[in-house]
Parts: structure tokens; sequence; C-alpha cells
């Protein structure tokens, strides 16, 4: 079975056909984000069809927005000014005659994880994006669950401190109480330079306590990290434990296991995801 996963960034746009577990082509084309709302979808199309064949089942969309999943509508694309209000899986579908899901991307790296990645073995998962932000995904019984407004896993919003989470739990962490660049930071700690690891153990701190309160609402069998700044995940790992080691409940402590992704193309195998999670 084939189908295509379509990831829409706002600088590129990625799909890729997927057969069976195997993502076996991938196409990348730049999106003129500043372009008139048709531009846009042109240069969509023209990349989707640059790994469309005869006999796929279906087409996922992953989009950094807002989304209504009843009509598929996208609202506010990030980075895209044009893209306001946009029926997508309706002009997608009457293009292409096959069916179309269209989500946000913090569910769709969820999906992606379940059907494709770290997260097979368990029914009830987060799916944690710690990037520019912090934004999470929740597979429930097995099922990509989005919320009645697509709106559930925004952890990040929740407050924390004098301000939130995605404040002290993602990467806005690092500019603005250091006034660095994560990746600089990164860098530095992995030359071994004290200072910056001593910043990712005070950021491992919020990332636990944000860990806790997602295991105090969800109650998940497993926590999968993924985003930019999990890929330094050596260096918060030990204190990002040391803090949710003190959630109150030891058995849901101890069946809980928090996973960094290693899920290569995660954002085209997620939005292909969501045709399969569609048909369970």
């Amino acid at each position: 079975m084939a189908i295509i996963g379509v990831d829409l960034g706002g600088s590129n746009v990625r799909a890729g056909l997927v057969e069976g577990d195997r993502l076996i082509k991938i196409a990348v084309r730049e999106v003129r984000s500043q372009g008139r709302a048709e531009e846009v979808l042109a240069d969509l199309k023209a990349v989707l069809e640059s790994v469309l064949s005869p006999g796929v089942k279906g087409i996922g969309l992953g989009v950094p927005s807002v989304v209504d999943l009843e009509t598929g509508t996208i609202y506010d694309v990030q980075n895209i000014p044009a893209w306001k209000q946009v029926p997508l899986k309706t002009i997608l579908e009457a293009e292409y005659k096959i069916p179309v899901y269209v989500n946000n991307d913090a569910n769709c790296f969820a999906a992606g994880e379940k059907y494709f990645g770290q997260g097979r073995p368990f029914l009830n998962l987060v799916g944690l994006i710690v990037g520019t932000g912090l934004g999470a995904g929740l597979i429930l019984n097995g099922r990509l669950y989005p919320g009645t407004s697509c709106g559930a896993g925004e952890f990040g919003l929740l407050p924390y401190l004098d301000a939130n989470f995605e404040r002290y739990a993602s990467g806005q962490f690092f500019q603005k109480s250091y006034g660095r660049k994560g990746k600089e930071l990164f860098q530095e700690a992995a030359a071994g330079n004290r200072e910056a690891r001593r910043i990712f153990a005070e950021f491992g701190h919020h990332l636990g306590e944000a860990i806790k309160a997602i295991m105090y609402a969800v109650d998940p069998e497993a926590i999968i990290l993924g985003g930019s700044v999990s890929r330094a995940y050596e260096f918060f790992k030990e204190s990002m434990l040391e803090t949710v080691s003190t959630f109150a409940y030891s058995i849901a402590l101890n069946r809980t296991r928090i996973i960094p992704s290693t899920t290569e193309n995660i954002a085209i195998l997620g939005a292909a995801a969501l045709y399969l999670d569609s048909q369970r």
C-alpha cells in the first residue's frame, strides 16, 4: 500500500512516497512563502506530484497551523502570510480524487512515532516536540487524539513560574534567560564547556517539570521527545530525570518511559501516518 506524506514548512515543502513501512522517495521544493496564496499552493502541488504514483491510497499533510479537522481547513499558517484560511483538504481531494488528511505538525509527530517509530509498542503515548516552542501530540488507546478543536497537547501554554512551560522548556529558554542560541550552547557543551553544560542542566530541570505535568494529565506509557532541542538530550537527560523522579505516583513513574526520537524523516512519515490512523 502506498501513501504520500507532505511536510509543509515556512521555507520549503517536503513530500515522500511511503510503501509499507519504508519511505522510498522524497522530494523537496522551496516555498514562495511571501507570495500569493495561489503561488504557495502551486509549490505544494508541484512537490506532491513529483512523488505521486498510480495506486496511492491517500495523502497526509502536516502543517504548522490551526486545523479544522472536519473540513481540512488550515488557518494562519506560520511564516506564510497569504494562507489565512485555506480549505486544503477540499482543494486537493478535488484535484487528485483520493482521500486527504490534514493535521498540525505536533499531531503528525506523535502519529509518525506510533506507526513508524519508537511508539509502535505503546497504546498511550505523548509525542513531545521540544524546539522553538513546546507542543505535543497524543496517542490514546492506539489512535491519535487531537481534541475537539485540534488543540489537545498544548502543554507549553500551561502556566509555569512567571510565564508558561514553553518559555522555560523549549528553545526559548536559552535566548530569553541567557541571550544565547541553543545551537551555539549545544556546540559549546559538546566541546566540554562547563557553563554551557550547566545551562542545559538547568533547562533539563524545567523540562522535567513539564513532563511531570504531562504525566499527571495523561498518564502515558511513553513520552517521546522530538524537535531541535531534543538533539542535546545527553546534556539535559540527567537533570530532567532527576526532576521527573519526584513524581508523586511511583507505579506510574516506573512504568512511564521517556525516549528521544531516532526516526529519520519523521515529519513526512507522520503526515503519511494520518491516513493509517484514519483506518483504525
